[in-house]
């Protein structure tokens, strides 16, 4: 029964539902951990599997392998969502699966989905648990374990990295469903051009549930009366998408690892790389503020005296992103970042104050040697503040780099301690 009413009310369903493996062999992508004789693979078909976090993007396979691993498990398979429901009902879920285990001896596969929209406090809760073996977690995130899930329940889990899906693999899931005749398109006979797969693989960007939907959207753009002999070719997909929206969460990791990126790429005075990340932040709806405040960061940390007039380009990109706005701003962060990229590097005043920093956290507070002292009271001379101190104006060719230095001006500890070391030219 239960699959003639899947039958009936298949159109219902989303095709990305429809098509999703129910066994290996229709899963494709992340080989790497589940291919034929991979360690993962072999657990789940001995049913010896263990808790394991799958970290991985959206729709590279990370509820699918869960599925699966429900297919091939003699175990009661739980599934629980910590996006939308909490502790509460996460611990009645727990106390039937001690039930079952101890009425039964039946284990019980938990699969938490969306896992790091639990704090901290509330995954310890489930902690025992896993621990005692009551539960087996399968636990999903796109986020990344080492920031988001607390070290006990790393330490008790194998954690498993899923990449984004390949352009080959995109269009493979695609094909197959339109080759489909249960779940799929098989019987409409709708074909697409190569073009058209690849312009839904560059937009799924690595993501099989994105590439399904578009196909899905494209089919339902047909007219009725052309089903049964249609071609779908690239100008139709344009059509459909109108514009490609970036995969970039500002919230989380991929934020992080841009901007790394765009900033490494400068250092390494690259101004391709530094454009093309640049672009990716812009096009994903990064805010332009964030970009500038990180060169005017960048001018003074990585290039520094080398050339100074860079924190003035820094500064002046900012101070125009503020005025004028996006999208013409992007050419204000453009010509920034490609002047800061081409620009000479020298992170000698940064490092200096990293070195000052260390030596004043170490030494704590230190007395300012008295000559550097100002007198403002007669109890002050008579104690010796500001005798023997120089007036630099007083001496020829005051200033400049190759001035000789007057006195010291370290305390007495840190004597002669050299933190400034610039690059020889």
């Amino acid at each position: 029964m239960a699959d003639l009413f899947d039958e009936k009310f298949k159109g219902a369903r989303p095709l990305a539902e429809r098509m999703r493996p129910k066994v290996f062999s229709d899963f494709f992508g992340q080989e790497e951990i589940v291919g034929k004789g991979k360690p993962l693979r072999v657990a789940i078909e001995k049913g010896e599997l263990q808790s394991v976090i799958l970290w991985g993007p959206p729709g590279s396979g990370k509820t699918t392998l869960a599925r699966i691993v429900a297919e091939k498990s003699d175990s009661f398979f739980e599934t629980f969502s910590a996006a939308t429901s909490g502790i509460p009902e996460l611990r009645k879920k727990i106390e039937e699966a001690k039930s079952r285990f101890k009425n039964y001896g039946q284990r019980t596969i938990l699969f938490i989905d969306e896992i790091h929209h639990f704090n901290k406090s509330q995954q310890v809760a489930f902690l025992p648990h896993v621990e005692d073996g009551t539960i087996i977690l399968i636990g999903a995130t796109t986020e990344n374990p080492s920031f988001e899930l607390v070290s006990p329940l790393l330490s008790r889990s194998i954690v498993l990295v899923l990449k984004p899906l390949s352009f080959k693999d995109i269009k493979t899931i695609v094909k197959k469903a339109l080759e489909d005749k249960i779940h799929g398109y098989g019987e409409k006979g709708i074909f697409l051009t190569e073009d058209a797969l690849e312009k839904i693989a560059v937009f799924a960007d690595g993501d099989a549930r994105v590439s399904l939907n578009t196909l899905e959207f494209a089919v339902m753009n047909i007219e009725k009366k052309r089903l049964g002999k249609t071609i779908i070719d690239g100008k139709k997909i344009e059509e459909i998408l109108q514009k490609k929206t970036i995969r970039y969460d500002k919230a989380g990791e991929e934020h992080y690892n841009i901007i790394s990126a765009f900033i490494k790429s400068m250092r390494d005075s690259d101004p391709d790389g530094a454009l093309y990340w640049l672009a990716r932040m812009l096009e994903g709806g990064e805010t332009p503020r964030f970009i500038a405040r990180r060169m005017l960061i960048f001018a003074s940390e990585d290039i520094g005296n080398a050339l100074p007039t860079a924190l003035v380009v820094a500064s002046s990109v900012a101070n125009a992103v503020e005025h004028v706005g996006m999208p013409e701003a992007a050419i204000n962060l453009a010509q920034g970042a490609t002047y800061l990229a081409s620009a000479p590097k020298d992170n000698a005043s940064y490092k200096g104050l990293m070195e000052a920093s260390e030596d004043a956290k170490k030494y704590g507070a230190l007395p300012v040697p008295l000559h550097l002292r100002n007198a403002v009271t007669n109890l002050m001379k008579e104690m010796g503040y500001a005798k023997g101190y120089k007036y630099a104006h007083d001496f020829p060719a005051g200033g400049g780099k190759n001035t000789k230095i007057l006195q010291e001006h370290m305390p007495e500890k840190l004597k002669g301690k050299k933190y400034y070391r610039p690059k020889k030219k």
